[in-house]
């Protein structure tokens, strides 16, 4: 479930750019270091030879391409279908990245297990959410797979860096004024009104709410 072409562009463009928006600050701090300027930073982006190195790392691919395929296939496209009957969409949102959570647990050293897996478990459990509550609103898997993707390269905001930073009072302003943003734009950038009404998963409950509207 998740693969259909009605409302495909917008299920690319849309839940990404609200990903980025919340990234907004951290993007600004990414823009500020970059040594490139845009229309070199753009020269990069469509040269072939900067997309075959990409590929053939196998760094690169798990983290930007196999991992976010797989994981939301199993915890998305595959987990929330059948929770949703059961338990309707809301809870199904908070349930399913509780087992997303647990997965991503893969320390071997029960020192650091212990020590990074409390703020692992909550900050992965959240953003599960987060792309649980895109792929019912949406019904593309697309969109939590880019977002996914995206959230792997940029990793968790580095706040420690963004206020040690020479311009810290321009970037943190930055990064408020995502925060504000992604919330006000959270429930209209996702209106399934642009992903094709209903939604396939919506349509697996009688208790749909306002998730599905």
């Amino acid at each position: 479930m998740g693969i259909r072409l009605e409302g495909l562009i917008s299920a690319i463009i849309l839940p990404l750019l609200l990903t980025m928006v919340l990234f907004l600050g951290p993007l600004i701090q990414l823009a500020m270091d970059c040594p490139w300027g845009f229309i070199d930073g753009m020269k990069v982006v469509v040269d072939p030879c900067f997309w075959t190195l990409c590929l053939g790392d196998m760094r690169w691919l798990r983290n930007q391409v196999v991992a976010p395929l797989t994981e939301e296939l199993v915890f998305r496209a595959c987990m929330l279908p059948m929770l949703v009957p059961c338990a309707g969409p809301s809870t199904a949102i908070f349930t399913c990245p509780l087992f997303f959570g647990v997965g991503e647990h893969n320390y071997s050293c029960l020192c650091l297990f212990v020590y990074f897996s409390v703020f692992q478990f909550s900050y992965t459990a959240v953003f599960g959410a987060y792309t649980a509550f895109i792929f019912i609103r949406t019904g593309h898997l697309v969109g939590p797979v880019l977002c996914h993707s995206f959230c792997n390269y940029m990793g968790f905001p580095a706040l420690s860096t963004a206020l040690d930073h020479p311009h810290r009072l321009t970037i943190l302003s930055f990064y408020v004024l995502g925060v504000v943003l992604f919330f006000l734009l959270f429930f209209p950038m996702t209106d399934p009104f642009f992903y094709g009404l209903p939604t396939p998963v919506c349509t697996l409950t009688s208790t749909s709410g306002s998730i599905c509207s």
